[in-house]
């Protein structure tokens, strides 16, 4: 069976809406060249000719379709996910790369669920992970997508791991993950979760969902603890601190191609 990759330029400002509509569609993989352009490059690649036209016509003409042969969808597919280094001690990688010696080693290999460290929102938290945890600590992903985000924590010596998502599938590639990562990683849906609160929450979702959670998220910090919150535009920064600055009253920020990563400490 044909497989297809597809692009388009669209509207600046409906980029991130269109990219989840494709995989809402049956979008195999989506990504988002250069999101800060007035016509930011949609990618996309798709298993078949049905995924294909739907997601076609959720885009604006004209699109630039590609069929690929099998051997061509294998390469294409695997060019998406390059191993990538974070910092000097943490290393990300699908099972088909070779990973440094001396490196906390996370293998995800693409799927389902959201997360595989090439999109720049999940790199800035991987970041902060890298070079924040010291070991011991207590650490919360909400909205864990492929578990990345709670592995490399675990594997960067979090001594408890909690990972929660409202999506079945993520859950059950989180646990997945975590099993071939041989890390220990509690994930469940967010009314599952027990009571507690933890040293580390970070939450790599949207804008609008990071602020009604606000209260809950900062329920679930530890005082003197952290919070990270990222999957928001840098447009995006000010409203989602602002709805945290009730608890969190030391507040920085990184950036990464248009991205925002919001961190706070808990007073």
């Amino acid at each position: 069976m044909p497989r297809f990759a597809l692009r388009a330029a669209v509207p600046g400002a409906a980029a991130e809406a269109l990219a989840d509509a494709l995989l809402e569609a049956g979008a195999e993989s989506v990504s988002i060249e250069a999101p800060d352009a007035a016509r930011p490059l949609l990618r996309a690649l798709l298993a078949d000719r049905g995924a294909l036209e739907r997601c076609r016509a959720l885009l604006p003409q004209p699109c630039e379709v590609c069929e690929l042969a099998d051997r061509d969808w294998v390469r294409a597919s695997q060019a998406q996910f390059e191993p990538l280094a974070i910092g000097e001690r943490l290393w990300i990688g699908a099972s088909w790369h070779e990973p440094p010696v001396a490196s906390a080693v996370v293998r995800i290999d693409p799927g389902l669920a959201f997360g595989t460290g090439s999109h720049p929102s999940t790199r800035l938290v991987l970041r902060f992970l890298e070079q924040g945890l010291k070991g011991g600590e207590r650490v919360l992903d909400y909205g864990c997508g492929s578990g990345i985000l709670a592995i490399a924590a675990a594997k960067l010596g979090a001594a408890r791991v909690d990972a929660v998502d409202v999506d079945f599938q993520a859950l059950e590639a989180t646990c997945a993950n975590a099993a071939a990562n041989a890390v220990a990683v509690r994930a469940c849906a967010p009314e599952a979760l027990a009571p507690g609160r933890y040293d580390v929450v970070v939450a790599n979702i949207l804008a609008q969902p990071l602020i009604v959670l606000a209260p809950a998220l900062a329920a679930r910090t530890e005082t003197g603890g952290v919070i990270a919150l990222s999957g928001l535009l840098e447009a995006q920064g000010t409203e989602v601190a602002a709805a945290y600055a009730p608890w969190f009253r030391e507040q920085s920020a990184a950036r990464e191609e248009g991205w925002l990563l919001v961190i706070g400490r808990k007073a």
